[in-house]
């Protein structure tokens, strides 16, 4: 005769519940001869206590007992703490469905009638080893994926303080939020969608007073685009001038190129990368102090926004080309007249392609719109955090941005 199978180790263990020493001598010897190791209780109260120490795998129990019924018993039983899942099976003489229903919301897994049959008793411990085995398994499943998940919680958490980190690092390209250049103030905003992002915006001067400003971004999200707009800041360093692609050394001090030729040149860099893929979308503008002449370039940009002190506002630029995508792209200089009192500002699509509640995106129509809603006393860096501020009371309650924010305002001739 087959054995049962071995559960965690062991030979399945039954404990036999029952007021009746007859019935349970009865059962005892039926599931000993098939191999189970047996215990019996008389009644509920010591059947919990012999849950404790015995630990069965199954229990047998009667439903009308003194003290405690078998459902009652159940129910109990459910309710202490278990390493492993018992399977409970009823023993009753009763077969209304109402019974049944009350001994299986106590926690009963099966039930047999009196006077038990071996055969079906033999079947319904069977049913309830492929259960029990099932349940094993499950629960070593479980324990693999518990220490997978603290594995990856422990590297999340590595991961997570050198992100932390990183975007430490990644704000410290933009070394000031605001500089002056004679009377007039140059401000950023660089707020990223996750620890670190891909947009950027700065600015930097040469001696004469003549200075440059940019807002950039670079495709993607994330750690590589966060990498790619490190190195594109040495390549607009503000400390480093001789690395600068937008200056040209003249004697012992630097001029200005023309904005496209800095266009040209960085992306004759990126393009000359190994393996990578990422392009990036830049405006540039170097701004002559004493003249307010501002040339720029628009590489796939969004139009820089001129606002006039008179209130006249006007989206300026063609396009033109991502930096990084073409070998060898032609790149087109504007220019602008600045009178003391205009603004202008460069930023990143992260703005106009914001998606509204009504599942619209801002445009430039509605950036302006923002931008015209936010009070005159609001200036710099004051301006640019207003603007993310009323951006983020357009997109609702709990909106989450989709992507990177940047921007580097101008104000000619205030200071």
């Amino acid at each position: 005769m087959a054995f049962p199978d071995v559960q965690d180790g062991h030979l399945c263990k039954v404990l036999v519940v029952d007021d009746s020493r007859a019935q349970r001598r009865i059962l005892t010897l039926m599931l000993e001869r098939w191999g189970y190791i047996v215990a019996e209780a008389e009644d509920a109260k010591q059947g919990l206590t012999l849950c404790e120490v015995f630990q069965p795998d199954f229990i047998i129990s009667d439903w009308v007992m003194p003290g405690l019924s078998g459902p009652e018993f159940c129910a109990a039983f459910r309710a202490s703490a278990r390493a492993t899942y018992g399977y409970f099976i009823l023993l009753t003489s009763k077969s209304e469905k109402a019974a049944v229903a009350t001994g299986l919301e106590s926690g009963a897994d099966d039930f047999l009638t009196k006077p038990v049959n071996g055969d079906e008793l033999r079947a319904r411990i069977n049913a309830g080893a492929r259960i029990l085995s099932m349940e094993k398994e499950l629960r070593a499943k479980n324990e693999v994926i518990a220490e997978t998940l603290a594995e990856l919680q422990s590297v999340h958490a590595v991961i997570d303080k050198d992100l932390q980190q990183a975007r430490v690092l990644q704000q410290s390209l933009m070394p000031t939020r605001t500089a002056y250049f004679g009377q007039s103030r140059v401000s950023v905003l660089l707020r990223s969608c996750g620890h670190v992002g891909g947009d950027l915006a700065g600015m930097f001067s040469i001696p004469n007073g003549d200075f440059g400003m940019f807002s950039l971004d670079v495709s993607g999200h994330g750690i590589t685009s966060a990498m790619m707009t490190a190195r594109v800041a040495g390549h607009l360093s503000a400390e480093h001038l001789e690395e600068n692609l937008a200056l040209e050394r003249q004697g012992e001090g630097f001029e200005f190129l023309p904005p496209r030729l800095m266009a040209e040149r960085l992306n004759a860099r990126m393009v000359a990368q190994q393996g990578v893929t990422e392009y990036l979308t830049l405006a540039y503008a170097h701004v002559q102090q004493d003249t307010g002449i501002a040339r720029f370039v628009q590489a796939g940009h969004p139009p820089p926004l001129l606002l006039r002190r008179d209130g006249e506002a006007a989206f300026i630029g063609s396009g033109g080309l991502p930096i990084g995508l073409i070998e060898g792209a032609r790149f087109e200089d504007h220019e602008v007249a600045l009178e003391p009192g205009d603004r202008l500002l460069l930023y990143t699509d992260g703005f106009t392609e914001a998606v509204l509640p009504d599942g619209t995106m801002l445009d430039g129509d509605g950036l302006l719109a923002l931008v015209r809603s936010i009070p005159e006393d609001r200036k710099g860096p004051a301006f640019l955090d207003a603007l993310h501020d009323v951006l983020r009371e357009k997109l609702g309650d709990g909106a989450e941005f989709d992507d990177d924010l940047s921007a580097a305002l101008l104000e000619y001739g205030q200071a």
